[in-house]
């Protein structure tokens, strides 16, 4: 048997490493995992040459689940990705909600088993990424803004939604220095003593003014993480509607206008690094085959 699945990325609106409390969306920039049968053993690789320990962790999540001996039943996962690793785009959220999406309908099929509903596959493929160390908070917003496409604001430490809609389709920019920050590296005490203002952003984006929500948070984590925040300012003044760090970097992210796009573009020219054209993603996790 073989699934393939789509998984997109996100870019934040607030990061919820300060105050538990977040909120991000789906771009158009995905993982695609093709989920294969074997006769027993777990095999991943990925096309960026990266640990494959989140894999792993997300097929064993399955089996353990539906209690499969991996010495009589195997999966083959391999992925490719359109999302730069470690640049706060939500890169492990995309990977892990794939390969638990592909794994456990594969599982679920062959042997007769309920499938997973969508939070059992997002709280699983979260699981997962904590026992990875590849995040902080579980990262419930990134998780389900990549599963469920459009927009979320959520309450990451009790993994329960304030908002959950459709976000209009507009292009987003992404920029990325030639330089990559692992969020599970990051320094969470540092970002926690900027929790009041960080709960100003938020209560922006629970009244869904997500661009000036996105605008202050990324300017109060910028300067929490040492990232130059002209890069977001520079965006805004080319007509941006809205710009800022997503995660804790190395990215970021400008929403803009179709006749804003070359001016913004324009405006990050003079920084090393290249500059990623998208769209805001409503579709989500999703079967390929």
């Amino acid at each position: 048997m073989k699934k393939i699945v789509r998984s997109p990325g996100s870019a934040t609106i607030i990061n919820a490493i300060a105050t538990g409390f977040g909120s991000a969306f789906g771009i158009g920039l995905d993982i695609e995992c093709v989920a294969k049968t074997i006769p027993d053993s777990i095999e991943c690789e990925n096309d960026v040459g990266a640990d494959t320990k989140l894999m792993e962790l997300c097929v064993e999540k399955v089996f353990n689940h539906y209690n499969i001996d991996k010495n009589e039943f195997g999966i083959s996962i391999k992925t490719k990705s359109e999302l730069p690793m470690a640049s706060g785009l939500s890169s492990s959220s995309a990977s892990s909600n794939a390969i638990v999406k592909a794994a456990s309908s594969i599982v679920s099929q062959e042997f007769g088993y309920r499938p997973l509903d969508d939070l059992e596959v997002i709280n699983m493929a979260i699981d997962a990424s904590l026992d990875a160390g590849v995040t902080i908070t579980g990262s419930f917003d990134d998780a389900t803004a990549s599963y469920f496409g459009g927009v979320v604001v959520t309450d990451n430490r009790n993994r329960e939604f304030i908002i959950k809609e459709r976000m209009e389709e507009r292009p987003v920019l992404i920029y990325m220095p030639n330089f990559y920050s692992k969020s599970g590296d990051s320094d969470a005490n540092r970002m926690k003593l900027m929790a009041p203002l960080v709960e100003t952003a938020y209560g922006f984006a629970c009244k869904k003014d997500y661009f000036k929500a996105l605008n202050l948070n990324g300017l109060i984590y910028s300067a929490t993480l040492g990232f130059d925040s002209t890069i977001a300012v520079d965006a805004l003044s080319a007509g941006a509607l809205a710009s800022g760090l997503s995660g804790t970097g190395s990215s970021f992210v400008a929403v803009v206008d179709e006749d804003s796009i070359d001016d913004v573009k324009q405006s990050w020219e003079k920084y090393e690094g290249n500059v990623i054209e998208t769209r805001v993603d409503n579709d989500g996790c999703c079967f390929l085959e």
